[in-house]
C-alpha cells in the first residue's frame, strides 16, 4: 500500500457549528427519535480518513460508518465504478430478471469463501436482511424449527434477526412477541470469566453448555436448525471468540447435524486481517452473512452458503432491490482494491501496531479494564474499577464526546466498551494520532 499524505482534525468552530445546529433543529422536527447518535456530527463530505461536517470541520473516521467503508470514504475506484454502471442500468430487479454482475460478484466471492465449495448466494440490502436470509434458510434446509444464538450478539433489528439479537433490551421493548425457537447461551468474554478459570476451560464451558445442559433438560438436539454467532461480537462489545469456543461449536453442529451460522456483517470484508474473521479459528461454517464493507458504504447484503444448503425453490424468498447492478460493482472494485493495495496486511499491520500501544492502558489507568480485538476491529472495555470490572457507560460515552470534539470519531459498542474501527486504509501516524487523542481523553475523565 502507498504511503498516503497524513491529514489530521482540524475543528475551526465550536461544535456542533451554525450550520450544523440549523439541521440539528431540522432533524429533531421530522427524522424518527429511534435513531441512535452518540455526538452532534452533521456530516457533509467524506475523503479517505476524513469527515468534513457541515461547518467546514475535519475529523479522523475511526468509525468507517458503523465499520462500513472498509476502502475509506469515497475511494477514486469504488466512485468510479458506481459512475459507469448508474450510467448504463440501475435497476432492472434480479429476482425477476437476470443480471451478469450477480454471477461476476459470485464467482468472485466463491474464491474468498472461508469454505470449499460450490456455493451459492442471496443478495439483499442489509446484513439484517441476510440474516434474516440464513434463518428461513436454516430451517428450510434441515426441517428443524429451533436455533441457538447468544447473549451479547446484534444480528439486526428485523423481526427475525432482532428475536437472535441478544444486546440490549431497549432494541427488543415493546416489540414482542420474538419469532419463537430461539435460545441464548452465554458467548465467551474471557474479560469476564470466572476467578480462577482459565480462558481456555472457560471457553469450553461455554460452547459444552449447549451439549451438556440445552440437550439433555429443554432443547432436543434433533430439532436445533442453527447456531448463529458472530467471531467477534460487534455491538456486544467488540468481544474476540477463543479459537477453541468456535472449534467446539463447529464439533457440536456436526455431531447433530447443525448448521454452523457466521455473523461476518462487522467482521469480515478484510477487517480482521483476513477476509472473514472466523478463518482466524480454523473452523469452516455452512453459511456466512456479510453487508457492511463489502461495498464501501452501498446497500448490499449477502447470504453465502454451501450449495447444496441452499436448495429452496422459486418464490421461497427473494428481494425487489437486493443485488442491485450499482451495489455490486461497488462491491467488485471493493474487493478489487482490499487486494491491489494489500488492506488486509494493512489491516493486521496497523491493528497490531494499536493493540501493542494500548496493552499497557489497563494498567496504567484505573478505569481501562481491557483492550482487545483482531486487526482494526478495536475494543477498549471502560470500568468502573478494575476489581469489580463494574460497567462505566457514562464514562464511555463521555470519552467518545470529548474524543469528538478534539476531531476524532468513535462509538461505543457492549455496555462500555469503546470501539475503534477505522477505513482499511488507515496509517500507523493516523492511528498513533488517534490513540493520542484517546488516552488524553481517557485521562481527563479518570481524573474527574
Amino acid at each position: 500500500m502507498e504511503t498516503a499524505t497524513l491529514v489530521g482534525p482540524k475543528i475551526i468552530t465550536a461544535l456542533p457549528g451554525p450550520n450544523a445546529k440549523r439541521i440539528l433543529a431540522g432533524d429533531a422536527k421530522y427524522i424518527s427519535p429511534s435513531y441512535t447518535r452518540s455526538y452532534p456530527l452533521v456530516a457533509k463530505q467524506g475523503r479517505g480518513m476524513v469527515v468534513t461536517d457541515v461547518d467546514g470541520n475535519d475529523f479522523l473516521d475511526f468509525s468507517a460508518g458503523i465499520a462500513v467503508v472498509s476502502t475509506g470514504h469515497c475511494h477514486p475506484e469504488v466512485v468510479a465504478a458506481i459512475k459507469r454502471q448508474a450510467g448504463e442500468l440501475i435497476h432492472m430487479s434480479g429476482t425477476d430478471f437476470y443480471y451478469e454482475s450477480l454471477v461476476t460478484l459470485a464467482e468472485r466471492l466463491t474464491k474468498i469463501a472461508p469454505m470449499p465449495g460450490p456455493h451459492k448466494f442471496y443478495y439483499g440490502n442489509s446484513g439484517a436482511e441476510a440474516i434474516e436470509c440464513a434463518l428461513k434458510l436454516a430451517r428450510y434446509h434441515t426441517r428443524r424449527q429451533n436455533v441457538i444464538a447468544f447473549f451479547g450478539a446484534f444480528h439486526g433489528r428485523t423481526m427475525g434477526a432482532l428475536s437472535l439479537t441478544g444486546s440490549k433490551p431497549q432494541q427488543k421493548r415493546r416489540f414482542g412477541p420474538p419469532v419463537p425457537g430461539v435460545t441464548h447461551v452465554t458467548y465467551p468474554d474471557v474479560y469476564r470469566r470466572p476467578e480462577g478459570r482459565s480462558a481456555e476451560a472457560f471457553s469450553l464451558d461455554c460452547a459444552r453448555f449447549i451439549e451438556d445442559k440445552l440437550f439433555k433438560t429443554t432443547l432436543p438436539p434433533e430439532e436445533v436448525a442453527a447456531i448463529f454467532v458472530e467471531p467477534v461480537q460487534g455491538e456486544g462489545g467488540y468481544v474476540v471468540a477463543p479459537d477453541v469456543f468456535m472449534q467446539e461449536l463447529r464439533r457440536i453442529c456436526d455431531r447433530h447435524g447443525i448448521l454452523l451460522v457466521a455473523d461476518e456483517v462487522q467482521s469480515g470484508a478484510g477487517r480482521t486481517g483476513k477476509w472473514w474473521a472466523i478463518e482466524h479459528t480454523g473452523v469452516q461454517p455452512d453459511i456466512v452473512c456479510m453487508a457492511k464493507g463489502i461495498a464501501s458504504g452501498m446497500p448490499l447484503g449477502i447470504t453465502m452458503s454451501k450449495a447444496e444448503i441452499m436448495d429452496w425453490v422459486p418464490g421461497s424468498h427473494a428481494s425487489t432491490f437486493g443485488g442491485n447492478p450499482v451495489c455490486i460493482a461497488a462491491a467488485l472494485a471493493t474487493i478489487n482494491v482490499i487486494e491491489s493495495e494489500e488492506l488486509m496486511a494493512n489491516s493486521t499491520e496497523v491493528g497490531n501496531h494499536m493493540l501493542k500501544q494500548m496493552a499497557a492502558w489497563p494498567s496504567e489507568h484505573k478505569i481501562v479494564g481491557d483492550v482487545r480485538g483482531r486487526g482494526l476491529m478495536i475494543g477498549v472495555e471502560i470500568v468502573k474499577d478494575r476489581q469489580t470490572k463494574a460497567y462505566a457507560a457514562a464514562e464511555r460515552d463521555r470519552i467518545i464526546e470529548l474524543a469528538f470534539e478534539r476531531g476524532i470519531l468513535f462509538l461505543g459498542c457492549g455496555p462500555s466498551t469503546i470501539r475503534i474501527a477505522p477505513p482499511l486504509i488507515v496509517t500507523r501516524d493516523e492511528a498513533d494520532i488517534a490513540m493520542q487523542v484517546l488516552e488524553e481523553c481517557i485521562s481527563i475523565v479518570e481524573k474527574s
